[in-house]
């Protein structure tokens, strides 16, 4: 008996056909195993995670704004819509606001989209305090948003998601984004659903 026989009676091997066919597996197992993390870790054409929402129709957001308007995302049909889950004491949502605000300027003077920010359990009064502070004249929600997060499966904040003109869910964001490649996302969506 050689020192490979007696390893297999110590740990149970298999013996005989069943011993390559065990030997065998182990590799196909391993690369199996790689490949189902892969595709469970697969980001899509945006490098950024695929939400279920995409490819949805948006869960619908009204209610009063800061300034006292009322807001609809079914009455923005027609326009892209970015929609920005943030919080007063993020850092990254800090950081992104400047970037937000150029891309809500731009589209203003276009016409072809809106920045809506829902802030994510916060108070209305550290708010209004941050966008007196860091700018920005787009609709923002600061009462009864956990509903809004909960349909937009918001885990944590900065979170944007672009709703086409048609009301669809296109794209979502973890982290800050930037005005360039928001502009950018937008060119790309736009030239895809022509």
């Amino acid at each position: 008996m050689t020192d490979v026989d007696d390893a297999a009676d110590v740990l149970e091997l298999p013996s005989g056909p069943n011993r390559l066919a065990f030997w065998i597996s182990i590799p196909v197992a391993l690369v199996l195993g790689l490949f189902i993390v892969v595709l469970a870790t697969s980001e899509g054409d945006t490098g950024q995670p695929i939400s279920s929402l995409v490819g949805k129709a948006a869960p619908e957001i009204s209610g009063q704004t800061l300034d006292g308007d009322t807001f609809s995302l079914e009455e923005q049909r027609g326009k892209w819509v970015v929609v920005n889950f943030f919080q007063t004491t993020c850092i990254p949502c800090i950081e992104e606001h400047p970037e937000l605000v150029q891309f809500s300027e731009t589209h203003e003077a276009i016409g072809d989209a809106v920045v809506v920010s829902l802030a994510f359990s916060d108070t209305e009064a550290n708010v209004r305090e941050f966008f007196a502070e860091y700018g920005g004249t787009w609709p923002v929600l600061a009462a009864d948003t956990g509903r809004y997060a909960i349909g937009y499966g918001v885990a944590a904040v900065p979170e944007t998601f672009i709703v086409s003109p048609q009301g669809v869910v296109v794209a979502k964001f973890i982290g800050g984004v930037d005005a360039a490649g928001l502009d950018n996302e937008l060119l790309r969506l736009a030239s895809t659903t022509s």
